[in-house]
């Protein structure tokens, strides 16, 4: 199974679908919206002048919100329709983000860079079959004295049923999670009706690995939210956070992680 060419189809559709949705909200941001979260922005703090690569950045508005607070920013997605967009926009904006087509495995074969930052956030690394392998690219990519920031959806959300009545799949990483996905989060009536091939990853995988690459865990968040309303069932609990109804404030929704090499 061909897990790469199946959701890089995948995400070029979503992609299409992505740019004019209101989930993204794309005229505010062209207008000067940040599109980061307090989450991220807390690990991320002064980013003036740093270098950082962003992985897997979708088509680029956090990478480009990161250029506009003055940092350098390398963004890198596996979707060719994702980076075109983002390339096509960073050049409406004026902002000289650089954008990298590629999976995040194949990274260190067509980038010879290190940065002041390796950044990650949300729905990514549930898309990558081996931990260990991509923690050896946060690694390799992270300067002497850098940091890695992570924000993503917490495990414990992902073991449920898409409307969350039941648990359906494994805490820790299993088999591949096969799906035939209709609609995208972004758009629920979106005529996108494609396979999509993913795995959990608990936090003692993700974390762990992080360490055996030599990391130090500066920083380790949970929280009972999520910054965005995307998954079904979901209720703005206060503004800007939401919860799964169903689920209240119980269920973790987001965990942040910051490390430094």
């Amino acid at each position: 199974m061909d897990y790469l060419k199946i959701n890089k189809a995948l995400w070029n559709k979503k992609t299409q679908s992505h740019v004019n949705s209101e989930f993204y909200d794309q005229d505010t941001f062209l207008k000067g919206r940040n599109s980061l979260n307090d989450i991220e922005l807390e690990l991320l703090e002064d980013v003036r002048g740093k270098s950082i690569l962003h992985l897997q950045c979708h088509f680029g508005q956090d990478s480009m919100s990161l250029q506009r607070m003055g940092a350098e920013v390398t963004g890198v997605d596996i979707s060719d329709e994702a980076i075109s967009k983002a390339q096509e926009i960073a050049t409406e904006l004026g902002l000289n983000t650089k954008f990298i087509c590629t999976d995040v495995y194949n990274l260190p074969n067509v980038l010879d860079q290190k940065f002041d930052v390796v950044f990650t956030s949300y729905g990514t690394i549930g898309w990558l079959p081996d931990i260990k392998k991509w923690a050896a690219v946060v690694q390799h990519f992270i300067k002497h004295g850098g940091t890695f920031v992570m924000a993503d959806f917490h495990p414990a959300m992902w073991m449920f049923d898409n409307d969350f009545n039941y648990v359906q799949y494994h805490y820790h990483n299993a088999d591949p999670i096969v799906e035939q996905e209709e609609g995208t989060y972004a758009d629920k009536n979106a005529s996108i009706d494609l396979k999509s091939v993913g795995w959990n990853h608990g936090m003692a995988e993700i974390i762990g690995a992080l360490l055996e690459e030599g990391l130090t865990l500066e920083k380790f968040k949970e929280y009972n939210y999520s910054p965005y309303n995307c998954v079904n069932g979901m209720v703005e609990h206060q503004p800007g956070k939401f919860i799964i109804e169903k689920m209240s404030d119980k269920l973790p929704l987001v965990y942040a992680i910051k490390a430094s090499k």
